[in-house]
């Protein structure tokens, strides 16, 4: 079956990796990032083999004008993945250094953009009982590294909305699914960790088919680790 997806932070990294997968599956794509540029690539690239609808600009200030046009488009969105994301300052401080305003922009685009751009396509996921939400966190949600203060609280709030979100979604045939990708050789793990070789660490390529797998998922809510999904493959 044909499912039109959007995804947020599409242009790089795992959200084009999955966006990769999904368009040689032919399924039809929003794709959001904050780079024109590199959204024309990534548009480039997928249109050979599906129908894509790119719209560059901050998820957090746009997320209106995503919805709106993925609806006008293609009628409906079958599966929103939340996958932007805010790193803050690099290298990352510690909390009681962190400043206010990079705290503010890290919650806007980390949590409120999620469960904005969810509010906005939920109602015809309703009216179709049918429709997935995947949000992508972090085991820094779980788990308290020293300077992750600012990011990983970010993403244990996320995952604690998606909980809820989830709970007051029980019986309208939309599910919601956290996905922790583990730890990654991308452009923000080298940001967060900068001069520290991370050429050991998995691939988003490596990752991208753990998420993809949730599209046809029944359950209405789990916790992914998509790694570990990967080695018991």
């Amino acid at each position: 079956m044909n499912n039109i997806i959007l995804i947020t932070g599409a242009s790089k990294g795992l959200g084009r990796a999955v966006a990769r997968i999904a368009a040689r599956q032919r399924h039809s794509l929003i794709i959001n990032a904050r780079r024109a540029d590199e959204l024309r690539d990534a548009k480039r690239e997928l249109s050979a083999f599906t129908e894509v609808l790119a719209i560059p600009g901050d998820v957090s200030e746009i997320a209106e004008d995503i919805a709106g046009r993925a609806i006008e488009r293609f009628g409906r969105v079958d599966v929103l993945i939340n996958n932007a994301s805010e790193l803050g300052p690099s290298p990352m401080p510690p909390l009681e250094l962190h400043p206010w305003e990079s705290l503010l922009r890290i919650y806007r685009v980390n949590v409120v953009a999620p469960l904005h751009l969810a509010a906005l396509v939920l109602p015809s996921m309703k009216a179709r009982q049918r429709g997935t939400i995947i949000n992508i966190t972090s085991d820094a949600g779980v788990n308290a590294y020293r300077g992750w203060g600012g990011y990983g609280s970010s993403k244990a709030a996320l995952e604690h909305a998606s909980r809820v979100l989830a709970a007051e979604l029980e019986g309208s045939g939309v599910r919601v699914f956290v996905v922790d990708p583990g730890d990654m050789n991308t452009e923000m793990h080298r940001l967060a960790e900068p001069g520290v070789d991370l050429s050991r660490l998995a691939d988003a390529d490596d990752v991208a088919p753990a998420i993809v797998e949730l599209f046809d998922d029944p359950r209405p809510f789990a916790r992914v680790e998509a790694q570990r999904v990967e080695a018991v493959r």
